[in-house]
């Protein structure tokens, strides 16, 4: 098959505003090739591939625009199917023309796929409407990355302006428009990770609103500067809404909050004055995050593991060769479930080939990553820890000569669940499906809150998140952490977090992130 590349818009962001065509093209990709503010989930939606992160980030490193252009054409023509992963929309302030003419140069086949523009979406998601048959008949779209290149005359004639790349100047922006008559009294808002569960929106006039965000991380935000602006308390979504998103406004208060879909709930919002940080692997933590979104938490989110391709598929390959010749499938994680099948279908079978074999699983969520590939489990314990799997095993006495296979994290971790199988006298064979690693660097906004006392709940929901946590906060993990309450998701976690951190204040008594929830609400509600 003849290689092709797609350059796809990523949206704003969260996956929710991913087209269709664009998940399409990401679940076939053979290369990666993505910007820095695409949204770490949707790397998730990627096989295991080569994936290759170019930047592109203002103020931060970033590959060369000829050497993207040479990594595009040079994977295409081995044949293979290149995604090139944009945030926003493609052709909005994006380089696609230079890559394109470095494509058809080449001449190698491509397709651009549209997605949403921030210029778009943020202001929408702020309830701020681009036009009015009053206040807005048009607007304009600009970057202000380099504002001496821009028609400030023209520009202040405009009834709305949405401006990208601008947080860095926003002084001279002010300045520039009240200069060429635009009022004082105009109504701006800085719409930050628009689409994002750590959205956050400003709101002010051209007169103030450089005052009230200054000594704040603004970058990477959408600026919407007209009489519209005025419109958002009337136009915020009601409580009722299922598709508001928090909203952490820094200057006037939002009166609707999100939605609560437990109602069960006694008070409504009871986490509404709580900043919980969130960490667990890139890109999955969104499901978590709405959850305590829905108590009214402001989230912040830490990626604290990368999870990726094992080093060698050989044993997992060689494993899926003689499934016929193994009794039970263990699967403990939805990464093992995730990985497992990719592998499977990539070896040309699917679940027919599991036709007599028994599986096991911890935990509703990976219950249902399987149910998702159309199969339900033999086996579920009670209790969702993987480590006392045994204690309620089906058939315990008599596991001798039984073959176990066991797809895990390549880094192990399972000790104890593989010597009690094999004290029963099962032979596991333990094989790599993934791998974990500790990601490289914290996002400065989230140290930024951590230094500064701003996070009230630290949540981990698995001991490699804890062990990933202290490695990269280092030796300042102590002194950031007095006062903040560390909650578990269960027992190994919490064991992790004795060690490490030297406390734990919450463990869920379900070990789900539910459960988690749960446990977080309750304390909140005991400590008032």
């Amino acid at each position: 098959m003849r290689g092709k590349v797609y350059l796809v818009g990523s949206g704003p962001g969260s996956i929710d505003y991913l087209t269709v065509r664009a998940q399409q093209i990401l679940a076939q990709a053979e290369v990666l090739i993505y910007d820095a503010l695409v949204d770490a989930a949707l790397l998730q939606l990627v096989p295991p591939c080569l994936k290759i992160d170019v930047g592109k980030r203002g103020g931060e490193p970033s590959v060369a625009q000829t050497e993207i252009n040479q990594l595009l054409v040079e994977h295409c023509q081995q044949n293979k199917q290149v995604v090139r992963l944009k945030s926003g929309d493609p052709f909005i302030f994006g380089r696609c023309t230079a890559e394109i003419e470095a494509l058809k140069a080449a001449d190698c086949a491509f397709e651009v796929i549209p997605g949403l523009s921030s210029a778009l979406v943020a202001p929408l998601l702020a309830g701020i409407p681009l036009t009015d048959p009053v206040l807005s008949r048009c607007f304009a779209i600009l970057s202000a990355h380099d504002p001496d290149l821009l028609n400030w005359e023209a520009l202040a004639q405009i009834e709305t302006l949405v401006i990208l790349m601008g947080t860095k100047h926003l002084p001279e922006i002010v300045e520039q428009l009240q200069r060429r008559g635009r009022s004082p009294h105009t109504p701006v808002a800085i719409i930050r990770w628009a689409g994002q569960t750590q959205q956050q929106t400003w709101f002010g006039t051209l007169a103030n609103i450089v005052h009230q965000t200054a000594r704040q991380s603004l970058s990477p935000a959408v600026i919407t500067i007209g009489e519209v602006v005025a419109l958002h308390p009337y136009l915020q979504p009601t409580p009722e809404n299922d598709l508001q998103r928090d909203s952490k406004q820094a200057s006037i208060p939002v009166t609707s909050q999100p939605p609560i879909s437990n109602p069960q709930s006694l008070t409504p919002n009871p986490l509404a004055d709580k900043t919980v940080l969130v960490t667990r692997s890139a890109g999955q933590s969104s499901q978590f995050a709405k959850l305590l979104q829905q108590t009214g938490a402001t989230v912040l989110e830490m990626p604290a593991l990368e999870i990726g391709p094992p080093s060698s598929w050989d044993a997992l390959d060689q494993a899926i060769a003689h499934l016929s010749n193994f009794d039970w499938l263990i699967l403990t994680s939805t990464n093992g479930v995730d990985y497992f099948f990719e592998r499977l279908t990539a070896q040309g079978k699917d679940a027919r080939s599991l036709a007599g074999v028994n599986i096991a699983v911890v935990g509703k969520k990976t219950a249902n990553s399987l149910s998702h590939r159309g199969l339900q489990p033999d086996f579920i314990p009670p209790n969702f820890v993987a480590d006392s799997l045994i204690t309620h095993f089906p058939d315990v006495d008599h596991l001798t000569s039984k073959k176990i296979l066991f797809p895990r994290v390549e880094s192990g971790g399972r000790d104890v669940l593989v010597k009690e199988f094999t004290d029963k006298g099962a032979v596991v064979t333990e094989v790599a499906a993934y791998q974990s690693r500790c990601p490289e660097a914290i996002a400065p906004e989230t140290l930024t809150a951590l230094e500064q006392g701003k996070v009230d709940i630290i949540t981990f929901a698995s001991s490699k998140t804890v062990q990933c946590f202290h490695q990269m906060l280092g030796v300042k993990v102590n002194h950031w952490l007095n006062h903040v309450c560390i909650a578990s998701i269960g027992p190994q976690t919490s064991a992790a977090c004795d060690h490490l951190l030297g406390r734990v204040d919450i463990e869920a008594e379900e070990y789900t992130l539910e459960g988690l929830v749960q446990a977080i609400v309750q304390w909140a509600r005991v400590s008032g």
